[in-house]
């Protein structure tokens, strides 16, 4: 497992993205601090396949209740990745398997 963030600094912080590894190829992710929970998805909208943030790492919209995608305004639900609002509504962020042990939180291996 590959440590990505403790608890105490995605509470802070909200949102921290980070790079992943799946079948030798890099991608990236985030993590999402939401209502007391800890979420990681993948960071490629689900419209057209580009990065939800300008690489700035600002995934939230401005009352922090919803993912936005920055370049086309795609609103996804924090909790389950399903966009509610733009051209893509209907599907899902990629959800990436995360475990959270004690302070730490640590994304589970992938194939």
């Amino acid at each position: 497992m590959k440590l990505l963030a403790r608890i105490d600094e995605l509470r802070q912080r909200k949102t921290i993205p980070f790079k992943f590894h799946r079948e030798g190829i890099q991608y990236d992710g985030f993590l999402l601090w939401h209502e007391g929970q800890v979420f990681a998805y993948e960071n490629r909208c689900r419209h057209i396949p580009i990065s939800l943030d300008y690489g700035d790492g600002h995934f939230l919209s401005g009352d922090e209740k919803y993912i936005v995608c920055q370049t086309h305004g795609a609103t996804y639900e924090p909790e389950t990745g399903k966009c509610i609002s733009g051209p893509c509504v209907g599907a899902r962020l990629t959800i990436l398997a995360i475990e959270v042990n004690g302070a730490e939180i640590f994304l589970k291996e992938m194939s």
